[in-house]
C-alpha cells in the first residue's frame, strides 16, 4: 500500500511523490507537444498524428488507472464516475460497467485489474512511441516555417544536446521543487480519506452534474 511505501521503504516517500508529480510533469510536456503540433500543422502527417492520438488515449487510460490505486476517497469516486459513463451506452451499458468492475460496485476485483493494466500499459506505450517515431522518420519533422528544412540540418551532438540540456535541467528543477517543497499541491486532500462507498467526497457538489460539460459527457453522439 501507499502507506507502507511511505513509512517502511527507504526513501519510499520520495519515490511516491516523484512518481505522482513526475506524471503531472509528463502530461505538461505532452500538452506542450500536442499544442505545438496543432500550431504548426503537424496533423498533415496523418500516420504520425493518428499514432499520437492513440498514444494520448493510452497515456490517459494509464494515468486514470494509476489515480485509482491509492484507494482513497477521490480514487474511489474517480473510478465510479468515469466507469459509470459507459452506462450511457444503450442496451449493453449496465452489463459493460459491471463487467469492468468485476462485480456490482467498484471493489477489490476492480482494483486488482486496474493495477495490472497500470503496470502493463506503459510497456505498450513504449512500443507505440517507437511506431510514432517510425512514421515520423518517413516524412521528417515539421518546423515553424512549414518549409523543407533539409538544407538547414546540423549535427545533433553537440548542438542540440547542449540546447536540450537546459530544458531538461529546468524541468528537473521544477519537478524537484514540487516534490520536495509542495508534494501535494497537485493532489486532492480528499484522497487521504480512506475510500468509503457510502460517502461522496466532501467537496463534490451534485449540482455540477447539471453543467453543460457533464451533460455532453452523458449525451450519446
Amino acid at each position: 500500500s501507499v502507506t507502507h511505501i511511505c513509512r517502511d521503504v527507504n526513501y519510499g516517500w520520495l519515490i511516491r511523490y516523484l512518481h505522482a508529480n513526475g506524471a503531472s510533469m509528463f502530461f505538461i510536456c505532452l500538452f506542450l507537444h500536442v499544442g505545438r503540433g496543432v500550431y504548426y500543422g503537424s496533423y498533415n502527417m496523418i500516420e504520425t498524428w493518428n499514432m499520437g492520438i492513440i498514444l494520448l488515449f493510452a497515456v490517459m487510460a494509464t494515468a486514470f488507472m494509476g489515480y485509482v490505486l491509492p484507494w482513497g476517497q477521490m480514487s474511489f469516486w474517480g473510478a465510479t464516475v468515469i466507469t459509470n459513463l459507459l452506462s450511457a451506452i444503450p442496451y449493453i451499458g449496465t452489463t459493460l460497467v459491471e463487467w469492468i468492475w468485476g462485480g456490482f460496485s467498484v471493489d477489490k476485483a476492480t482494483l486488482t485489474r486496474f493495477f495490472a493494466f497500470h503496470f502493463i500499459l506503459p510497456f505498450i506505450i513504449t512500443a507505440l512511441v517507437l511506431v510514432h517515431l517510425l512514421f515520423l522518420h518517413e516524412t521528417g519533422s515539421n518546423n515553424p516555417t512549414g518549409l523543407n528544412s533539409n538544407a538547414d540540418k546540423i549535427p545533433f551532438h553537440p548542438y542540440y544536446t547542449i540546447k536540450d540540456f537546459l530544458g531538461v535541467l529546468f524541468l528537473l528543477m521544477v519537478l524537484m521543487i514540487l516534490v520536495l517543497f509542495f508534494p501535494d499541491v497537485l493532489g486532492d486532500p480528499d484522497n487521504y480519506t480512506p475510500a468509503n462507498p457510502l460517502n461522496t467526497p466532501a467537496h463534490i457538489k451534485p449540482e455540477w452534474y447539471f453543467l453543460f460539460a457533464y451533460a455532453i459527457l452523458r449525451s450519446i453522439p
